[in-house]
């Protein structure tokens, strides 16, 4: 096992350790009865609004092809297949993604893949900024919110943007062919063939930016969506307990909970932090650490049906390949 998924393996531990130091320090018992009072309708959280999400996500990667596959409905079983692997997998979101690529095998050539899939993650993670953006915004002048909670704000949105930056930053500079240069320099060269590749998906990845970018603009619009859409999420979780929280406050905490997983991608499942995220940040907003830590509780609940649905999609898609098309 090499040494950066020994590393996430023992933050995986770590992460469980502090589920457990949670639980124990809300109290088990007030957990419990939260679950208690949920009952049946436990079932629609389950459910909703994360099958909305997953097609508004998969239209949102469809929007990042330079040609898009014939089958929509093949693209969301390998967004589910891709989000099954990043959840069960210690590779920091890059395992899924990469089962994401092959699986558009042969129709889709594998730089443009690739390049897709890289463009998608991209879209994806700018539109956590904006949701972060938005959440500050409606803080900022429709909730009672105390300065130091937008300070926290204001202080991770300009994280998120260098972070972004960067990452598109060096995209836009061939990271993939760029990488096995490296690798090169490193004493572990690749073949003249295998480079060409990386380097053609570099080629495809800047054709993106620059062929296609008012569809890359509704991807970031699509997956936005998206992540309001698990705004929606805690606002019926906790409407259902009959706990009053405003739609501007649920948006707000919504967004808060994204910036926490956008920043704990290496810990697999962003286990024990976005429980402990959660735990302050609905304690921040009056809405009470046991509420916060079973909202979190539920989430992963939720993560491990869907898991089963992307392991289900994966055994389809790849039982029914498709003709591969004429594009080199």
């Amino acid at each position: 096992m090499k040494l950066a998924e020994r590393f996430r393996l023992l933050l995986g531990l770590a992460g469980i350790i502090v589920v457990g130091y949670l639980i124990v320090r809300v109290g088990p018992v007030a957990v419990w009865s939260i679950f208690r009072d949920l009952s049946w309708r436990l079932v629609l959280i389950l459910v909703f609004p994360t099958c909305l999400a997953v097609v508004v996500d998969t239209l949102g990667w469809y929007f990042t092809f330079l040609t898009p596959p014939r089958s929509f409905g093949r693209l969301v079983g390998m967004r589910l297949a891709g989000e099954a692997v990043n959840q069960i997998t210690p590779t920091a979101s890059v395992g899924g993604d990469l089962v994401r690529a092959l699986l558009l095998r042969p129709e889709v050539p594998l730089r443009e893949a690739v390049a897709s899939v890289i463009a998608d993650k991209t879209t994806g993670v700018t539109s956590q900024v904006l949701l972060l953006l938005a959440g500050l915004l409606v803080a900022s002048f429709a909730l009672p919110v105390p300065g130091t909670v937008l300070l926290v704000m204001a202080g991770t949105l300009i994280l998120e943007i260098l972070c972004v930056a960067g990452f598109v930053g060096v995209q836009l500079r061939g990271v993939v062919g760029g990488g096995g240069r490296l690798m090169a320099k490193l004493r572990i060269p690749l073949s003249r063939e295998r480079q060409a590749a990386l380097d053609g998906t570099d080629h495809a990845l800047r054709s993106l930016y620059v062929l296609r970018g008012r569809g890359l603009l509704v991807s970031v619009l699509c997956h936005f969506v998206g992540a309001a859409l698990g705004t929606l999420e805690l606002y019926l979780f906790v409407r259902l307990l009959g706990v009053a929280i405003s739609i501007p406050t649920a948006f707000t905490v919504g967004a808060l909970g994204t910036a926490v997983k956008f920043f704990s991608f290496m810990i697999p499942s962003s286990l024990g932090a976005l429980e402990g995220g959660n735990v302050a940040i609905f304690a921040a907003f009056g809405l009470g650490p046991a509420t916060g830590l079973s909202y979190t509780l539920v989430r992963r609940m939720r993560e491990i049906l869907w898991i089963a649905a992307g392991i289900l999609a994966s055994s389809l898609v790849s039982s029914r390949p498709v003709p591969p098309t004429d594009r080199e």
